[in-house]
C-alpha cells in the first residue's frame, strides 16, 4: 500500500510490488534471496500396509473380476515403487550432504549463515575469457572458486553467484569485467552479516567512457555493479574498527621535540651534542677547541665524567681536535663512551661517535678518515638507532669531514621512518601491517591529510609531514581522526595512466572510474566492510561509489524486515562524490570514511529525502567538481557555463563555493557522531529545497523543508574546512536559467529561512531545532553559521550565529576559544603564517595577519548567548581579537533583543572594551524603542554587563 513520510506534502513512493514479479521459490519480501532452496512439496502419505499374518475370515458377498484384481495388483505395485523413490531420495540427500561435509577444507565447519556452504551450489571456474559476456540463468546458483575475466556478468532472475571463502582466509579471488547486472530476481553475495567473508575477495571494474567494447547499459552506462528492482547484493567483509582518534600528538617530525639538525664549517675542536634517551631532545650542545685550549679539554673531561649512564652523547671533529686533547679526557672519552679510535687520533683526522654513557664497546658506534691534502676522501659517519619512552624509534647521527678543503661537522637527531600512533581504539585484532590508514588534518589547510602503511609494529607507519594532535586542546576535543582504508573486499575501477576526454580541461588524470547503483524496489542490499577505491565518474552525473537511486522507503515503512544499511565502508581516491542518498528514506548509514573524494560527500540530492541516519561517518579531503554549480570553486564556477543563459557569467561567491562533505538537503534526518574533518568549503551545510529537484521534480511541488523540525544533530565534529564547520542556510535554484534569471539549474540561492514549525505548518508553533555538542576548530572563516530558527545551540561553540526576523538562536553551556596552543604547521597549502595566541609565537593563521578574529558573532537577531566560557582572545599589534562581536559587513538592521548572559572569561581573553565597539552596542539596546511590542522588555532581559569580571573584549 502507498506509505507517507508524514502529514505534510511529502512524497508519496509506493512499497515494492513484490507479488509482481516472477520470483525464485522460497522468496520472502525484504530479505536476503535464501541461499538454500526450500524442500520439495511433501507427498502425500501412502495408504497403509496389509499387517502381516492370514486374513481374518470374511464372508464373501460377490466375486471380484478379473479387471479389478489388475487394478489392485498396479496400486500394490506402485505403492512399493514409492517407497522406492522416497528411500532413494533420502539417500540421495544424505550422500549429498555427506559429499559437501567431505568436500570442506579441513578446519571448515559447516554453516548454513554462510551463502558459500549451499549445497545447493554449483561450483564454477569460468577462467580468463575477456570476450565472454557471461550469463547466469534461471536454478543456475554458482559459486566462483577461482579469479575469473569476463566481458560482463549478468545474473538473471532464479540465478546467484557467491564468493567462495575458506575457514584460515587463503582464498584470493579476483573478478575482472567490465559490469555487472543483478537483475530482478537474482543475488550477487560476498560473505553475510552473521558469515563475515575471511578471504581475499577483490571486483575489478574495466573500461573507457569511450569504451567500444560494449554498449552502454540504459540507466547505469558503462563499468558499474547494477541492482535492478528485485535483485539482491549482500558483501559482507571482515568486521573491522573502520575509524578512530588518536590519543597523543604526532609531531611533524615524528618526534614531540621536532628533531635537530646542525652543521657547520670550520669549528675547530670536539663538537658535542647530549640528547635524552626518553624523549629525543637535544639537551646539551657545546664546542671544545681542544687543539688549542688544555682548559677545554679538562673542561670536557669533567663534563663526561658527570653525566648519568644511559644518556646519548654525540661526538664529531671540526678541523683538527688533537694537540691540546689531553689523556685523561681521552681515558674519559674510552671509559664512559666506549670509543677504540680516540687514543690514536691524528692531525685534522675527521672522527665521529655516538654512544651512551656507561654503554661499553658494545652502545659505540664511531668513524674515522684519514686527512689526505685538505680532503678525507668520504664522511666519518656515526649513527645509532634508539627509541622514547612513548616507543617512537629515534636516530642520532654525527659526522666529520673535509671536502674541498672546508672541514665540515654536524648532527642530526631524527625520527626513524616510521611513527607510533596511540589509538583510543583497540584495533590490533583487525588492523595489519600493510593495511592503508589515512590521519587526517588538525589545521586550517584539509590537505595536511596524510596516508601511511602500517608497518609490522601494527600502529607504526611511516614519519609524518604535519603535526597531527592528539589530545584536547584548551578544552576543545582537537584529536586527529585515523581511518582504516584497506579491507578484505575491493571494489575498484581500473585507470588509464594519462587523462583523456572533456575532464582533461580541469583535471590531469582519469576521473571515469566504476559505480554501484541501486533501483528502487530491490529485494536486498547491505553492504559492511567493503573498501571501494577508484570510484564515481566525474563525467556523469548519477554515477557514484554508492548510489541509492529513487529507492523510496527502504526500512519497515518501504515493507523491508531486514531495514538496509551501509556499514564500515571505506570509500577513497573518489571521481565523484561517496556516497548518494537519492529519493531515498529510512536508510542507515554509519561507520563509513569517504577521503579525498571530488564534489560533494556524503550527499542527499533532490530535496525529498528523509529519515535517513548518518552516525559514526569520517569524511575528509572533499575536493571541488564539477557536476553541480554548489561543487564547484571559484575558477571551476566561471569556467562552466554551458547551462547559464546565453553570455552570462556566474557569481562564485554567491551561486557555486558550496563544497560540502556532508550536503544535507533536507532536515528531517539524523546526523550523529560523524566528523567532516576537511572540506573545499564546508563539512556539514543543510540547505533547503523549495520544491523538489532533478529527478524527483513533480513528485514533490512543495517540501516544505524550511518548515520541517531538524532531525538529531548529536555530537558531530568540524574542522579544517576553508569555509565554515557548519552551515544552516541557504537554498538552490529550482528553475531552469532564463533571461528573466540567468543562473543556472541548482546554483546556489539565498531565498530559504530555515523556521521550523509543528509538522511542518506554520499555522502551529515552532519547534526549536537542537545543534548539541558540536566541536568546531581550525576552520578559515567560521566554526558555525546559523540562520533562521528557533535553533537552541548547546554544549559546542566557536562559531557566528546569524538570525532573521521572526526567528531567535540561543547558545548556551558552550566554550569558545579564539586562539589554541594548536600552532599548526606552516606547509601544507596553508597560506598564512604569523605571531597570535596567548603565547604571541608563530603559528598559522586562517587569513591574513590584520583580519579580526571574533568569537561570538551577532548578526540580525535575536540572539541569546548565556552560560558560556570564552578563552584565548588576545589582540596583536596588527590584528584587533574580540570574544563577542559583530558582523562587519552588515547593511540590515538589528534587533534591540539581543542578550548575553551568565558568560565567563578566562585570563586569557583581553580586558579591553573598545569605546565605539561599546557605542554601538549601547546605541542597539535603545534604538527605536517605540516599535517594541513591550515597553517593559528591558525589565525582562538581563543587561548586558561590563565589568572587570564579565566584560566583552574587543
Amino acid at each position: 500500500m502507498p506509505t507517507s513520510d508524514g502529514p505534510s506534502h511529502f512524497p508519496v513512493f509506493v512499497a515494492p510490488l513484490h507479488a509482481g514479479h516472477q520470483r525464485p521459490a522460497g522468496y520472502v519480501p525484504g530479505r536476503v534471496a535464501p541461499v538454500r532452496l526450500p524442500p520439495p512439496a511433501k507427498a502425500p502419505p501412502p495408504p497403509p500396509v496389509k499387517p502381516h499374518g492370514p486374513a481374518p475370515l470374511q464372508r464373501a458377498t460377490f466375486s471380484l473380476s478379473e479387471e479389478s484384481r489388475s487394478r489392485e495388483r498396479a496400486r500394490d505395485l506402485q505403492q512399493r515403487r514409492n517407497t522406492f523413490i522416497c528411500v532413494g531420495a533420502s539417500t540421495g540427500a544424505f550422500f549429498i550432504t555427506l559429499l559437501l561435509v567431505l568436500s570442506l577444507r579441513s578446519g571448515d565447519v559447516f554453516d548454513e549463515n554462510c551463502p558459500d556452504h549451499n549445497p545447493s551450489l554449483s561450483s564454477w571456474n569460468p577462467g580468463h575469457q575477456p570476450q565472454r559476456a557471461a550469463v547466469v540463468q534461471r536454478g543456475q546458483l554458482f559459486k566462483l572458486e577461482t579469479s575469473a575475466t569476463l566481458l560482463s556478468l549478468t545474473i538473471q532472475s532464479g540465478g546467484q553467484v557467491v564468493f567462495a571463502d575458506s575457514a584460515d582466509g587463503s582464498k584470493n579471488i579476483t573478478l575482472r569485467t567490465h559490469h555487472i547486472l543483478i537483475q530482478d530476481g537474482a543475488a550477487l553475495h560476498i560473505g553475510a552479516p552473521k558469515c563475515r567473508y575471511r578471504s581475499s575477495a577483490t571486483i575489478a571494474l574495466m573500461g573507457r567512457s569511450d569504451s567500444a567494447a560494449l554498449p552502454e547499459t540504459p540507466g547505469l552506462g558503462r563499468k558499474f555493479i547494477g541492482v535492478l528492482g528485485g535483485g539482491t547484493l549482500e558483501l559482507h567483509g571482515t568486521e573491522r574498527v573502520s575509524w578512530t582518534l588518536l590519543t597523543r600528538s604526532v609531531p611533524a617530525s615524528g618526534l614531540p621535540t621536532g628533531g635537530y639538525a646542525f652543521q657547520r664549517n670550520f669549528s675547530r675542536g670536539i663538537n658535542l651534542r647530549v640528547i635524552d634517551q626518553d624523549t629525543a631532545a637535544v639537551l646539551f650542545s657545546e664546542r671544545y677547541d681542544t687543539h688549542d685550549s688544555r682548559n677545554d679539554s679538562r673542561t670536557l673531561t669533567r663534563l663526561l665524567r658527570s653525566l648519568p649512564a644511559g644518556r646519548i652523547v654525540a661526538l664529531a671533529v671540526g678541523d683538527s681536535a688533537v694537540k691540546s686533547l689531553l689523556d685523561e679526557t681521552k681515558t674519559a672519552i674510552a671509559e664512559r663512551l666506549g670509543s677504540s679510535f680516540v687514543y690514536n687520533l691524528k692531525y685534522r683526522q675527521a672522527w665521529a661517535l655516538v654512544s651512551e654513557v656507561q654503554g661499553g664497546n658494545a652502545t659505540c658506534s664511531e668513524d674515522v678518515r684519514e686527512h689526505e691534502n685538505h680532503d678525507t676522501r668520504g664522511r666519518a659517519l656515526a649513527s645509532r638507532t634508539f627509541s622514547t619512552v612513548e616507543g617512537v624509534a629515534f636516530s642520532v647521527t654525527a659526522y666529520s669531514e673535509w671536502k674541498n678543503g672546508f672541514p665540515i661537522s654536524g648532527f642530526q637527531v631524527d625520527a626513524e621512518d616510521q611513527v607510533v600512533l596511540n589509538l583510543q581504539d583497540e584495533v590490533q585484532p583487525t588492523w595489519r601491517p600493510g593495511d592503508q590508514v589515512v590521519l587526517a588534518s588538525t589545521d586550517f589547510s584539509m590537505y595536511q591529510a596524510e596516508e601511511f602503511t602500517l608497518l609490522p609494529c601494527l600502529w607504526c607507519s611511516r614519519k609524518p609531514q604535519f603535526l597531527h594532535v592528539g589530545e584536547v586542546v584548551d578544552g576543545v576535543d582537537m584529536r586527529a581522526e585515523v581511518a582504516l582504508l584497506s579491507r578484505n573486499i575491493l571494489i575498484y575501477g581500473e585507470m588509464e595512466t594519462s587523462c583523456y576526454g572533456k575532464m582533461c580541461r580541469f583535471y590531469g588524470h582519469d576521473t571515469f572510474g566504476g559505480h554501484i547503483k541501486i533501483f528502487g524496489n530491490f529485494s536486498s542490499v547491505h553492504l559492511s566492510h567493503v573498501e571501494l577505491r577508484n570510484m564515481g565518474q566525474q563525467s556523469q552525473t548519477g554515477r557514484y561509489p554508492v548510489h541509492f537511486h529513487m529507492c523510496g522507503d527502504v526500512d519497515q515503512r518501504g515493507g523491508y524486515r531486514e531495514p538496509t544499511y551501509v556499514d564500515g565502508l571505506s570509500i577513497h581516491h573518489s571521481f565523484s562524490r561517496c556516497l548518494t542518498v537519492h529519493a531515498t528514506n529510512g536508510l542507515l548509514v554509519k561507520n563509513t570514511v569517504g577521503y579525498d573524494t571530488l564534489g560533494h560527500c556524503f550527499f542527499l540530492e533532490d530535496g525529498i529525502e528523509q529519515r535517513n541516519t548518518f552516525y559514526h561517518n569520517l569524511g575528509l579531503l572533499t575536493r571541488p567538481g564539477t557536476l553541480l554549480p554548489t561543487d564547484r570553486n571559484e575558477s571551476l564556477c566561471t569556467s562552466i557555463r554551458d547551462k547559464v543563459y546565453e553570455g552570462y557569467t556566474p557569481s562564485p561567491s554567491t551561486e557555486c563555493k558550496a563544497v560540502s562533505t556532508f550536503w544535507i538537503a533536507h532536515p528531517n534526518n539524523n546526523l550523529i557522531s560523524n566528523a567532516a574533518a576537511g572540506s573545499q568549503d564546508a563539512g556539514i551545510w543543510f540547505v533547503f529545497h523549495s520544491s523538489s529537484t532533478g529527478d524527483s521534480h513533480g513528485l514533490v511541488p512543495e517540501t516544505r523543508a524550511e518548515l520541517t523540525p531538524l532531525g538529531v544533530f548529536y555530537n558531530n565534529r568540524a574542522h579544517s574546512n576553508f569555509k565554515a564547520g557548519l552551515i544552516i542556510d541557504k537554498g538552490v535554484k529550482t528553475t531552469n536559467a532564463s533571461a528573466a534569471d540567468p543562473r543556472e539549474y541548482l546554483c546556489l540561492d539565498n531565498s530559504a529561512r530555515f523556521r521550523p514549525h509543528q509538522e511542518a505548518d506554520s499555522r502551529l508553533p515552532r519547534v526549536a531545532a537542537v545543534i548539541d555538542a558540536l566541536v568546531s576548530y581550525k576552520n578559515n572563516d567560521v566554526g558555525a553559521w546559523i540562520r533562521g530558527g528557533d535553533i537552541i545551540i548547546q554544549n559546542s561553540g566557536d562559531g557566528s550565529y546569524p538570525s532573521d526576523e521572526g526567528s531567535s538562536q540561543e547558545v548556551a553551556q558552550s566554550l569558545f576559544v579564539g586562539e589554541s596552543r594548536n600552532r599548526g604547521t606552516n606547509a601544507g597549502q596553508n597560506k598564512y603564517w604569523g605571531l597570535g595566541g596567548v603565547d604571541a609565537k608563530l603559528r598559522t593563521l586562517p587569513r591574513n595577519r590584520t583580519f579580526p578574529i571574533r568569537g561570538f558573532q551577532i548578526y540580525d537577531g535575536p540572539v541569546r548567548l548565556t552560560r558560556s566560557t570564552f578563552r584565548g582572545f588576545v589582540s596583536t599589534p596588527e590584528r584587533f581579537t574580540s570574544a563577542v562581536g559583530f558582523s562587519l559587513k552588515n547593511t540590515w538592521q538589528l534587533t534591540p533583543r539581543n542578550n548575553l548572559s551568565q558568560l565567563s572569561f578566562h585570563p586569557s581573553v583581553s580586558r579591553r572594551v573598545a569605546s565605539t565597539s561599546l557605542l554601538v552596542l549601547n546605541m542597539n539596546l535603545v534604538l527605536n524603542r517605540r516599535s517594541l511590542p513591550d515597553r517593559n522588555v528591558f525589565k525582562r532581559r538581563n543587561p548586558v554587563q561590563l565589568t572587570e569580571k564579565n566584560c566583552l573584549g574587543f
